[in-house]
């Protein structure tokens, strides 16, 4: 299991989430929405909903090395490599492929597509030492309910300990939630049947590289 990892939201406030989530929110409504590096409120309340990748991504990038560009610098990344198609009303994204390119020419971090992830496979995935963005449904952040619907939502899963999957969600409505774990058929309730790896071996030799180029 990689330790530790931080806990990155998708949303400035993670203390607002439960409202967002289940009592209509308007999440533009955040005070501290600068701090997600959105260059106007409009802009994050426009892009904040769709960025648990970016959060993903935010936190592998701090465990690998202590700090990471903010959530609007990395959304700005991905979105040169056309990991997400914005129209006048709508967004798409996060797209996978593209995504992946960017992770690996801008971030060092190489990514594998897996279009079809089953439960053996994430497993396997989180044996073999990656982190795993699995698609899942948002209501995986209340375990005791059955989704509705599989997908939709990216988690960052992080190891496994005794039968559990331990992970991290973007858009948890309590600390627990957002900083969980649940056992693996359940967690596997929730899966989509796809994701992204992220391969921190190649992380290591790169954090190893930057301190010693600062000696």
């Amino acid at each position: 299991m990689h330790s530790p990892v931080p806990v990155v939201t998708q949303y400035a406030t993670a203390d607002l989430i439960d409202r967002i989530a289940y009592e209509g929110h308007d999440p533009a409504d955040d005070p501290a929405w600068r701090t997600t590096g959105a260059p106007t409120r409009a802009a994050y309340g426009r892009w904040c909903r769709h960025m648990c990748g970016i959060a993903c991504l935010r936190m592998a990038l701090l465990h690998r090395d202590g700090t990471a560009p903010d959530l609007f610098e990395l959304l700005a990344g991905a979105r040169h490599y056309n990991a997400y198609t914005e129209q006048q009303d709508s967004i798409r994204g996060l797209i996978y492929a593209p995504f992946a390119q960017y992770t690996l020419n801008t971030h060092d971090l190489p990514a594998q597509v897996h279009p079809e992830l089953t439960l053996d496979d994430t497993i396997g995935l989180l044996e073999g030492g990656r982190m795993v963005m699995v698609s899942v449904s948002k209501e995986i952040r209340r375990p005791e309910t059955d989704p509705e619907r599989r997908g939709g939502h990216l988690v960052l899963a992080i190891g496994l300990w005794r039968d559990r999957v331990i992970f991290r969600n973007p858009s948890g409505h309590t600390p627990q939630a957002r900083e969980a774990s649940l056992p693996i058929d359940r967690f596997g309730a929730f899966s989509g049947g796809r994701g992204v790896s992220l391969d921190l071996s190649r992380s290591r030799r790169h954090s190893r590289t930057q301190q010693e180029a600062g000696r």
